[in-house]
């Protein structure tokens, strides 16, 4: 099994690179999905939560009010480590079983959003960074997900910088261009992290 742990920063194509590796037949584990699963109504990772922070981080049907949490935690340091010291053992939890579960001889690529942020290269046997430059990036959050330019920036500026993911990756996917560039581009890293099997 070979284990990849594949990030890149906002807007820089990480998600569309992930649907493409799988195509190619890499199993997926991806640390958002799981992030969201691992709080759903019902679980005890949503009682966590709510035992936490309260009611009032509950929607009416029960199940996590984001936005209400977010603006709880992105303005507290103290409160986001405690929700993250609830959801993170969860989501490696998961993690686990779903690369337990793969082939022996799969490539297990898990899609982790802040593997910079948090040291986790040394997980993985060789971590991929998805890299668009700057300004490309901003351009897609303002074109594709409606944000202003500044809310683009300070998304940007509250994740690791361009040098600091490129500085751990042992493979660089350039996605600064269209997307009809990024396809030959992930079917030459497949062939290169195939080849590492």
């Amino acid at each position: 099994m070979l284990k990849i742990g594949l990030t890149g920063g906002i807007g820089a194509g990480k998600s569309e690179v992930s649907r493409l590796l799988a195509a190619h037949g890499a199993v997926i584990v991806d640390s958002d999905v799981i992030a969201r699963e691992v709080v759903a109504p019902g679980t005890p990772g949503l009682a966590a939560v709510a035992a936490e922070f309260g009611p009032d981080v509950l929607a009416a049907d029960g199940s996590l009010d984001r936005p209400a949490l977010g603006a709880v935690v992105f303005a507290d340091p103290a409160r986001l480590k405690a929700l993250n010291a609830i959801v993170h053992p969860l989501v490696r939890a998961r993690s686990a079983e779903l690369e337990s579960a793969a082939a022996p001889d799969a490539v297990v690529v898990h899609d982790v959003p802040l593997l910079a942020e948090n040291g986790l290269g040394p997980l993985y046997d060789l971590v991929v960074v998805v890299d668009a430059a700057d300004e490309v990036r901003i351009d897609r959050l303002v074109e594709l997900r409606g944000m202003t330019e500044d809310e683009a920036r300070a998304r940007m500026a509250a994740q690791a910088s361009r040098a600091d993911r490129l500085a751990i990756a042992d493979l660089v996917i350039d996605n600064s261009g269209p997307l009809s560039e990024l396809a030959p581009r992930v079917d030459e890293a497949w062939e290169r992290l195939t080849a590492r099997r």
